[in-house]
């Protein structure tokens, strides 16, 4: 069952004395050497780079990617490829949580589900590759849509508190050893000696490298490749509870493009898509790649939308270097044989390690030297800024840093629950003077900011709160005063009598809950207004259009739309043509200026707002109090107010 893989050319003449024996160490190991430069620039660039607490930050960052890459590594050596693994790390977190809480089942009978929970969905993708013969692509495409389905029809949506006993996967041992990391570096472990010394790792070569082959010599490739799906399932669980573990809490829209996270990690280690070639080492450097880019980038203070360029680039980078170095200086050989002696490499090994341990700490004392910091810094943290209320946060809050001379460095956690948390404690090792944050999830949020209140760094909380950790302040508008004011409002225009659908914002998210929550209870008020639909949209104005077009087909004689926000309003309206303000009357909530232009033209009715702007101009302020120990509010409340074509005028937004 010999399968190719690759060695230099060189063969053990670099090991034997060569001078060039080091060259030939980094060119042989592409991805190990793109580490090594990134942490010598990033340490050259920021003088936050190189502390302790900021290295075990990237290892955190990068243990949930790295333990999802280290399963996915058995699939792509094979062949194959498997979308689902974040889908499927979301889901077994969230059977975890509510067998736990919810069904009162022992917590290690619930660990052991969860763990069942990635088997199974793995075993599922298995069947349906070897004895289905559904290609590879396409059965973990459609378990990336089940898996999620399934964690938002069990959590109803909504984040699930996690078990105290199974968080603690999440701490640190000895007030500085973070859990996360010691679970990542046993996977690998695992990893490397279920590919190295088991007879189903060297099945995962052969199957790759060529599958006919691997048949006719033998090998049950089917059960085989059951086997394969099934470890992948496994890591996948152990993925999600130890992410799980970290936020506090079972998120069912946790772990979102993970999947192409783990599969880059994989590729820039080394591994080849067309199967045959890879190892744990490769991708547990892949994943550190990934998250020494993002932990770097973020110090760098680099706009959130060009962090996405930076990482695609490298990216590509990486694996363009790994691939010249194949062709450039790699022959085929039989699985198994060595090219050089191991006690000699392991000397070049710690050589790179010591010169690049040397330019790093060189470098860093240039900096610590030449540092200095005359404005106060203050990190804020988004949800998201793929959304003009948000946007407009940010906007206030840069206008107020620049009028009070702070240095602002803004981060855009994409409705990531775990994104965010790896910003906020990007900041905390910073070493900021304050910290704002928008959480994408309230609970999720928690543990981050502990750590920032361990660090004495004030926390200041701007639209939503944060649960089981202190803030100085809450700059917010009140989400379920302003649900129940849409609700009045939709229920005056209609004359207290019609059908209306709900667009809900994304699921899991405290926006989404409470606006939903305020309209329901305003609604009680109006016996005569009868929901006849909710859907979620997600806070998108493209699925706005989409879910309300499909909405019409089965309630054509609707009166009245409420979103919960203006993005999903507009999509709304698109969607309704020459109804919208006439036959069906729409209100959103943001007042946003989209919103309020569609307000102002009539085709919108009302906007629930929340001037925005002060929000992130008050966030500032009381952050920036707060770090000078100067009394600040507990609570700091921003008007919202319904905004329809009389009042719009008068409102700024």
């Amino acid at each position: 069952m010999a399968t190719d893989t690759l060695k230099s050319t060189s063969g053990a003449s670099g090991a034997s004395g060569n001078p060039g024996g080091l060259r030939r160490l980094l060119l042989d190991n592409g991805a190990l050497t793109a580490l090594i430069i990134l942490v010598i620039a990033m340490s050259a660039l920021s003088g936050d780079f190189l502390t302790t607490d900021n290295l075990l930050n990237i290892g955190v960052q990068a243990a949930v990617t790295a333990i999802l890459a280290f399963g996915v590594t058995f699939v792509i050596v094979s062949a194959g490829i498997d979308l689902s693994v974040g889908s499927v790390a979301a889901l077994s977190a969230t059977v975890l949580a509510w067998t736990a809480t919810s069904e009162g089942v022992p917590v290690w009978i619930a660990v052991l589900l969860a763990i069942a929970t990635g088997i199974a969905c793995g075993l599922v993708n298995g069947i349906l590759i070897s004895y289905g013969k559904l290609p590879p692509f396409i059965a973990t495409l459609a378990m990336l849509s089940v898996g999620r389905g399934l964690s938002l029809v069990i959590s109803q949506g909504s984040p699930i508190a996690f078990p105290d006993s199974v968080s603690h996967l999440g701490d640190t041992l000895g007030g500085w050893l973070p859990v996360p990391v010691l679970v990542m570096i046993v996977m690998g472990l695992i990893t490397a000696l279920i590919l190295g010394r088991t007879y189903i790792g060297r099945s995962m070569y052969a199957i790759g490298g060529n599958e006919e082959a691997a048949r006719l010599s033998g090998l049950r490739v089917k059960k085989q490749k059951l086997a394969i799906y099934a470890l992948s399932g496994l890591f996948a669980a152990a993925a999600g509870i130890v992410l799980a573990s970290r936020l506090s809490s079972a998120q069912p829209q946790a772990a979102q493009g993970y999947e192409l996270d783990a599969i880059a990690a994989v590729v820039i280690g080394g591994a080849s898509l067309a199967g045959g070639t890879g190892k744990a080492s490769g991708t547990l450097i892949g994943a550190l790649i990934l998250a020494v880019l993002r932990n770097g980038l973020n110090l760098l203070s680099v706009s959130a939308f060009w962090q996405q360029v930076v990482i695609g680039v490298v990216i590509a980078l990486a694996v363009l270097l790994d691939t010249l170095r194949r062709k450039a200086g790699a022959t085929p050989v039989a699985a198994g044989t060595s090219s050089r002696p191991k006690g000699p490499q392991a000397v070049k090994y710690a050589l790179a390690v010591v010169l690049a341990a040397a330019i790093v700490g060189g470098l860093t004392l240039v900096n610590n030297g030449s540092s200095s910091a005359a404005n106060q810094k203050i990190g804020l943290s988004l949800s998201t800024m793929n959304n003009p209320f948000f946007v407009q946060i940010r906007q206030g809050a840069q206008a107020e840093a620049k009028r009070l001379g702070a240095d602002l460095t803004v981060t855009d956690a994409q409705n990531d629950a775990s994104q965010q948390a790896n910003q906020l404690q990007n900041f905390t090792s910073e070493g900021v003077d304050a910290i704002i944050v928008n959480p994408v999830d309230s609970d999720a949020a928690g543990p981050s900011v502990r750590s920032a209140n361990k660090a004495d760094i004030p926390v200041v909380g701007v639209d939503r709160g944060v649960n089981k950790a202190d803030t100085a302040a809450l700059v917010a508008s009140d989400n379920i005063a302003g649900g129940k004011l849409g609700a009045k409002a939709m229920a005056e225009k209609l004359g207290g009598q019609g059908k209306i659908v709900i667009l809900q914002g994304l699921a899991g998210t405290s926006a989404s809950r409470e606006r939903g929550a305020g309209f329901a209870e305003g609604l009680k008020a109006y016996p005569g207004i009868k929901v006849v639909a909710r859907q979620p949209a997600d806070f998108d104005r493209t699925k706005g259009l989409d879910v309300m077009t499909n909405l019409l087909q089965a309630h054509p004689d609707v009166d009245g739309v409420f979103a919960e926000n203006d993005e999903m309003a507009l999509g709304a309206i698109k969607a309704l043509g020459s109804k919208a303000g006439k036959s069906v009357q729409v209100i959103g909530f943001d007042g946003t200026p989209d919103g309020l232009k569609a307000v102002k033209e009539g085709t919108m009715y009302a906007s629930v707002a929340q001037q925005p702007k002060e929000l992130g101009r008050i966030a500032v302020e009381n952050a920036l109090r707060a770090a000078d120990d100067k009394k600040v509010d507990k609570t700091v409340k921003v008007p919202v107010k319904v905004v329809t074509a009389k009042n719009v005028d008068e409102f700024s937004g």
